[in-house]
């Protein structure tokens, strides 16, 4: 079971690197361009794209930071242990699909098993939070049954 964990936590970061890779990137192309971008006779030409290009390396830097963040939530992920109770770091088996609870990853597939990598603070996470193997509940007009939680 924790190597299943491991797995997922493995490509919980390997989610956010790619994330932290692109952002990076398009800061380092947004302001290259606009470095690269002359002073034309006409002026407000020049003025209009650089303050697009700033808004562009403000929007990657808030991508960046809140990449940083979901990082930063990762690395107190602990493997060890079998609580029975769904908290941050459990994989929790239900009627209507498997989740692993950390951060919002979408769909992860390991040992051709799909699991819906979910925030502890996202509708799901929080009614699977704090909950043990035959809690039931309904989220978006479907029913679901906790079936095991590791």
């Amino acid at each position: 079971m924790n190597e299943l964990k491991k797995e997922l936590y493995n490509l919980c970061i390997s989610y956010v690197q790619k994330s932290m890779e692109a952002a990076q990137q398009a800061i380092e192309e947004a302001q290259k361009a606009s470095n690269d971008d002359t002073k034309s006779s006409a002026g407000d030409k020049y003025e209009t794209s650089r303050e697009m290009m700033q808004q562009e390396t403000n929007r990657n830097l808030d991508q960046l930071n809140e990449a940083n963040k979901l990082k930063v939530t990762l690395n107190h992920i602990s493997f060890s242990g079998t609580a029975e109770i769904a908290e941050t770091g459990s994989v929790v088996i239900t009627n209507n699909g498997n989740f692993y609870i950390a951060v919002s990853a979408g769909i992860l597939t390991v040992n051709n098993e799909n699991y819906f990598a979910v925030s502890p603070f996202s509708p799901i996470g929080l009614k699977l939070k704090g909950q043990k193997a035959g809690f039931e509940f309904k989220l978006n007009d479907k029913n679901y049954l906790i079936k095991k939680v590791f």
